[in-house]
């Protein structure tokens, strides 16, 4: 663990410790522990470095044995009630190395604000300031967020409407603070961003539907003109409970402009409003005994963006994971996935991974944890995919192949 993730640690200790020292008499208060990391070793044939595959679609890699990082997230959490008020304080870090023990980890705040619900204003609702990740909605095998409104704000949440609950938000980035992007860390440029967020409406028998939307204005520095981009984005989320396979289906419909993400966080913030972006998800998950697993498949638009010259572009992923346990601790687990990307004008980029990894869990279910991991992956991709990657290729190892085999062992686990 770095220096950085020391002093992180003992930092949010102690500001938990502090807090629970000044509670009022009389209050009840808990400190909790959670999060979440994957670490293990990998290299490819032929090469000691460790390749993933990956062809850079909105959606993400299929991430089962093609993982090149060591990731953790770490964090506390102070929950009381003072006076009929309940309230929470969270802390949490992340640590992250780009490979395995290459070079120095990064370490960062991910998380630190403070909510609470019981104000006399309005009983019922929570409100919440600081840095935190708020509204995610992912799936798993492609470790990517279709919703993700994280970052620095305001809101209140838990606002009853039309059989629902309501949250609104605003979030804002100072410039040169490296937020924005999809998560990317490239925007350099100030913004502002304002959410609302209808969740839990019931449309149907065991099917709820969830509407997002999302207003930003951001790139406000910008050497042209000042003025700054401004973006719209709207989501339909319906997820349906199919209790005949012990799981559910979620669908995804997203629409964004300008400097607004798909997934209701900033988008790059110098698209002009004239530049848009769609996509549809459809994502299943299920255990029938032994056997479960998550596939998913989607399907996107890009524009043209002219301020950085890149061409507008359609978007295919399609793929699945399933997990047999063989016994209540070992199970088989394989992964599949094939991803597109067609630029306008240029050939279309492809790319096929495969994935089998024997694994011991404490659990026969799919998302049972911890796993500790054996794995074999191997990918096939085409030229294309390769020039689009830069001088490196695909892999990054500069090898002008265009199939690959890696292997490793790999742990994760939340708690």
């Amino acid at each position: 663990m770095s220096t950085l993730a020391r002093s992180a640690v003992a930092l949010a200790a102690s500001a938990l410790t502090a807090l629970t020292a000044g509670l009022a008499p009389g209050s009840a208060s808990a400190v909790d522990f959670d999060g979440y990391f994957r670490a293990g070793p990998g290299a490819t044939k032929k090469d000691a470095a460790r390749a993933c595959y990956n062809l850079g679609v909105s959606g993400g890699h299929y991430r089962l044995g093609n993982e090149c990082d060591f990731y953790g997230e770490f964090g506390l959490s102070q929950t009381g009630t003072v006076d009929g008020v309940s309230y929470k304080a969270k802390v949490m870090f992340n640590e992250y190395n780009p490979g395995t023990d290459v070079g120095k980890s990064s370490s960062s705040f991910e998380q630190m604000y403070v909510e609470g619900k019981g104000f006399d204003i309005s009983s019922d609702t929570n409100f919440w300031i600081g840095k935190r990740f708020y509204g995610r909605s992912d799936v798993h095998i492609l470790d990517t967020f279709f919703v993700r409104m994280d970052g620095v704000g305001a809101g209140a949440d838990n606002i009853a409407v039309a059989g629902g609950k309501l949250g609104v938000a605003y979030f804002s980035s100072d410039s040169g603070a490296g937020f924005g992007d999809n998560g990317t860390g490239t925007s350099r440029t100030p913004g502002g961003r304002i959410n609302f967020d209808l969740t839990e409406v019931p449309v149907n028998e065991g099917g709820k539907l969830r509407v997002t939307g999302t207003f930003t204005k951001g790139n406000y520095d910008n050497a042209i003109d000042g003025k700054g981009t401004t973006g719209a984005g709207l989501s339909f989320q319906h997820t349906q409970e199919l209790k005949g396979i012990g799981g559910a289906n979620t669908l995804w419909l997203q629409y964004a402009q300008g400097s607004a993400g798909m997934d209701g966080n900033f988008g790059n913030m110098t698209e002009r409003s004239s530049v848009k972006k769609w996509r549809l998800v459809e994502s299943a998950t299920w255990q029938m005994g032994p056997f479960g697993g998550q596939a998913v498949a989607i399907y996107g638009h890009h524009d043209r963006n002219d301020v950085a010259a890149a061409p507008k572009f359609s978007e295919i992923s399609i793929g699945g994971r399933g997990s047999y346990a063989v016994t209540k601790n070992f199970k088989l687990i394989a992964e599949a996935g094939y991803m597109q990307k067609k630029p306008e004008g240029q050939e279309t980029q492809k790319l096929t991974k495969f994935t089998f990894a024997p694994t011991l869990s404490t659990g026969p279910g799919f998302f049972t944890r911890p796993e500790l991991r054996l794995y074999v992956t191997t990918a096939k991709w085409n030229a294309p995919a390769n020039a689009a990657a830069g001088a490196a290729g695909l892999t990054g190892l500069g090898d002008n192949k265009t199939r690959g085999t890696s292997y490793g062992a790999q742990a994760e686990i939340w708690f």
